[in-house]
């Protein structure tokens, strides 16, 4: 069956940080160490090939993390870089999607003391083509 390409773009405009060092961004709202769950739907029982491209700003360690539906993503999540960054990750077998209502929630490592913001995650997805 051919399939074909879908996705869900989701405003986070979150800043992840620790209670001593925020960033000053008028436009992000504060986080803490988890953002609220972003809720988005996959209109398919069968989506396949998932992953997630990520604006991200002035990130400066690793092992924060995507999860989906209370999952994290494998790997590098979200990788250091100053300034603004867009980073893309699959999926892997880490993280499934379900048809239906699926939520996404960023975390912050609370191991280090780095501060960060998140502006637009867009979630993608292969389905069926006339699902």
């Amino acid at each position: 069956m051919p399939l074909r390409a879908n996705y869900a773009t989701i405003y986070v405009g979150a800043q992840l940080a620790p209670e001593t060092r925020k960033l000053d961004l008028d436009w992000a709202d504060d986080a803490g160490d988890e953002t609220e769950a972003f809720e988005f739907e996959v209109p398919t029982a069968d989506p396949t090939d998932g992953y997630v491209g990520i604006q991200a700003f002035d990130v400066g360690e690793y092992g924060h993390e995507i999860l989906i539906n209370g999952e994290p993503m494998s790997g590098f999540d979200i990788p250091p870089n100053d300034g603004w960054q867009y980073w893309v990750d699959t999926f892997g077998d880490a993280v499934t999607l379900t048809e239906g209502t699926n939520r996404l929630r960023i975390g912050r490592d609370a191991d280090t003391s780095d501060a960060f913001a998140v502006g637009t995650v867009t979630v993608h997805w292969k389905e069926p083509d006339g699902d």
